[in-house]
């Protein structure tokens, strides 16, 4: 392959209109799937919790994540309860399951700010009420652990200790269930079906729009506080803090805007996430490689270009069927480490948390499955070349999820198609038919940020 500059200008099909939310019915039908795992693993009760940071399982079984506060949804097999503090109780009622008296709501002031008002019954009483004595409770928050950092994996909780002792003190085992949701081979978060993909790519697309008027707005010596500002971001949630990483802070790639000046031949890293997106790109602040330090005037030859070839190869394997492994071999293969320096999974799972989490590691044989959305986060560093990023979201899609998009969704699935389309006949990557790309900067790579409608194609 050859990797050549071209200037092209980047795909703009509008904002999508905003998709439904997940109807009653299929939050039921979540409800009734965890359900009958707690059946297969013998629960007589699983114990949901969430914070501002770690909302999405609460969420997904929910519609409710909690603002300030903790949260608690204790699940039985005929009866479930959401426990929430003093601001979070009346918006308890945007869950559908709540609204319909599927969930009951209980207060408990101790999941409150401090030095706010307390008075309600304490936590180990209404868990009392709800938790079957001795009987084997789940625990699910947002990670579970291994054998390899912890003694014993199944009773290693993420939870609080003021929730974890309690249970603990009621039920004859409390055993980590986090996998239940979050599990890349089996978690009922880790795939999706057509009405999830139509709001990911309404989160995808809106911040991919936000990152292009940010990027298109770039000029020497304007502040990252302008250029952020610049971006318009809508109104959804963040998915994680915003980056912006430049001058003084460019190696510290986690920086938000902390009024760095955009400075000519300096490297950039920047992005835009929502709940369900996560838009990123990095370069550098030039017009082209004069502009660079002389050591990295090679940049797209030696480092962007064969990125760009890793990746097409990347977007080729993402099939169902192909085991993660395979991926991380072949990416590795391609773009070894001591040039790429990539140490996180190439390619890791994306919901209403940044990072939910992967089945692309070393030696892994789970297979990729349709309906996985799946985050293109192949993050290279040099020390001379800095970084360089298309990081986009992207679901793998059998026929049957395919078609099911285009009955329900039609203009989604048309938007996705047009969007591969750019990628395969514009770009020169291998994007295969099961590969639905979710945001318009799906493909884009621009070397030079002060010049970003010269984009890298491959031929």
């Amino acid at each position: 392959m050859t990797v050549t500059l071209r200037r092209i200008d980047w795909p703009d099909s509008g904002q999508p209109q905003v998709p439904p939310d997940p109807t009653p019915e299929e939050m039921a039908g979540r409800l009734a799937a965890v359900r009958r795992e707690m059946a297969l693993r013998g629960l007589g009760a699983l114990a949901v919790y969430g914070d501002r940071e770690h909302a999405a399982n609460l969420h997904w079984l929910t519609g409710f994540d909690p603002r300030f506060e903790e949260a608690l949804l204790v699940v039985r097999p005929d009866d479930a309860l959401l426990i929430a503090g003093n601001e979070c109780l009346p918006y308890t009622g945007i869950s559908p399951l709540v609204e319909r008296g599927a969930i009951r709501v209980a207060h408990c002031a101790s999941f409150s700010l401090i030095s706010q008002p307390r008075g309600t019954a304490r936590l180990a009483d209404i868990l009392a009420a709800e938790v079957p004595a001795g009987a084997r409770v789940g625990a699910a928050g947002w990670k579970y652990f291994g054998a390899d950092e912890v003694d014993d994996p199944a009773t290693a909780l993420d939870l609080p200790v003021f929730i974890a002792d309690p249970l603990r003190a009621l039920a004859g085992a409390v055993v980590n269930a986090t996998d239940l949701f979050m599990h890349p081979g089996h978690g009922l978060r880790c795939t999706v079906d057509a009405g999830a993909i139509a709001r990911l790519e309404f989160a995808n697309q809106m911040a991919a729009a936000a990152l292009r008027r940010m990027v298109f707005a770039f000029g020497e010596g304007m502040t990252d506080f302008a250029a952020f500002q610049a971006a318009a971001v809508g109104g959804l949630p963040l998915g994680c803090h915003a980056t912006f990483a430049t001058g003084a802070r460019a190696t510290q790639g986690l920086s938000g805007p902390t009024g760095q000046v955009l400075r000519r031949g300096s490297p950039i890293s920047f992005n835009i996430c929502h709940w369900g997106a996560n838009i990123c790109r990095a370069g550098w602040l030039a017009r082209g490689p004069d502009d660079l330090p002389g050591p990295a005037r090679d940049y797209v030859q030696a480092f962007a270009g064969p990125y760009l070839e890793g990746l097409s190869q990347w977007f080729g394997l993402m099939r169902p069927g192909v085991p993660g492994g395979a991926v991380w071999q072949q990416v590795m293969a391609r773009l070894p480490h001591d040039t790429f320096g990539i140490d996180l999974n190439p390619g890791h799972l994306i919901g209403l948390d940044e990072w939910i989490s992967s089945p692309v590691f070393e030696g892994s044989d789970l297979p990729l499955r349709s309906g996985m959305a799946m985050q293109c986060d192949v993050i290279p560093g040099h020390p001379v070349y800095g970084s360089t990023r298309m990081e986009d979201g992207y679901v793998i899609a059998d026929a049957a999820l395919r078609a099911d998009l285009v009955a329900r969704f039609p203009a989604v699935a048309a938007r996705c198609a047009e969007r591969a389309r750019f990628m395969r006949d514009v770009i020169g990557l291998d994007v295969p038919e099961t590969l639905l790309p979710l945001a318009d900067t799906c493909g884009v790579i621009a070397p030079y940020l002060f010049d970003p409608g010269l984009v890298m194609t491959l031929r």
